[in-house]
């Protein structure tokens, strides 16, 4: 009876000790999903900028184009 109350206890706390291990993998991948939905978002809001900061040059540089054939039209033909 000992024996099988000592073989009981041996296997719940390989049970318990298995449970914690799959606790703390889950838990660190639970971190590293929320970390990595962190740089995701980062990511998504740069290329945001990004594209702004594109769509600002491109104009600027439509603008430019446009002085220039201004600036053409307005000098002497040689």
């Amino acid at each position: 009876m000992l024996a099988l109350q000592s073989l009981i206890l041996i296997m719940l706390s390989f049970q318990y000790l298995q449970h914690t291990k799959t606790s703390r993998l889950l838990n660190h991948w639970r971190i590293s999903l929320q970390e990595h939905r962190q740089r995701a978002y980062w990511h998504i809001e740069e290329n945001r900028e990004l594209r702004s900061a594109l769509r600002a040059e491109k104009a600027h540089i439509e603008q430019l184009q446009r002085q220039v054939e201004i600036l053409k039209a307005l000098l002497p033909v040689v």
